[in-house]
């Protein structure tokens, strides 16, 4: 139940934010469901490359991309004045999906048997790979790679469950909040990772 949950969630974050992104870069309706699609669908295909699962069972979602189009589609169609406080709650849409996801992907790699990094690295791709293809698309650079902690929470994500230390829905819907909670907090305070530069002589 709860990777139902979890995946409908993260599908309508991702959709949304790749659908703002879009509007926001001037793109057409055509272009607006294109960059919502994949980016709710993108994170799940970076998995499955990497870990041997064929992309086309992406296609056997049908309910979810369903959910994903309703949820573009109600976003083209809000007034602007509700569009113009995007800057305030993007974050917070791509705090839910980069959770959601990363804990569903997590849990899938789990089910696949796979050893502990590999479940860390789908937990992380399914958790940013959506975020990633959408900036790509956009022109714009990888939040992931340049903002405050992103994907370090991902991974955290996939450590827990890796070593099945929750093994009831309860216990991953309260993952989930928490590593929601804690992507807020890095962006609200800034928390980064150690970053250097290098400059030219």
């Amino acid at each position: 139940m709860a990777w139902e949950v979890l995946s409908a969630i993260g599908t309508i974050a991702f959709a949304v934010s790749g659908a703002i992104v879009a509007m926001e870069e001037e793109y057409d309706i055509f272009g607006v469901y294109i960059l919502g699609v994949v980016s709710a669908f993108g994170g799940g295909a970076i998995r499955n490359l990497l870990i041997g699962v064929p992309v086309s069972a992406l296609w056997e979602q049908e309910m979810m991309f369903q959910l994903a189009l309703a949820s573009i589609t109600i976003v083209f169609l809000f007034p602007h004045k509700l569009l113009g406080h995007w800057n305030r709650w993007g974050n917070f849409f791509d705090a839910i999906g980069l959770s959601a996801f990363a804990v569903q992907g997590a849990m899938y790699a789990v089910e696949l048997d796979l050893p502990i990094y590999a479940v860390i690295v789908a937990a992380i791709l399914t958790g940013s790979g959506g975020g990633i293809v959408r900036d790509v698309l956009a022109g714009r650079k990888p939040l992931v790679f340049k903002a405050e902690i992103y994907a370090v929470w991902a991974a955290c994500a996939g450590l827990v469950i890796s070593f099945e230390i929750i093994r009831i829905d309860l216990g991953l819907y309260l993952l989930f909040l928490v590593i929601t909670i804690l992507r807020i907090l890095s962006y609200t305070f800034k928390w980064r990772l150690p970053t250097r530069q290098i400059h030219p002589l």
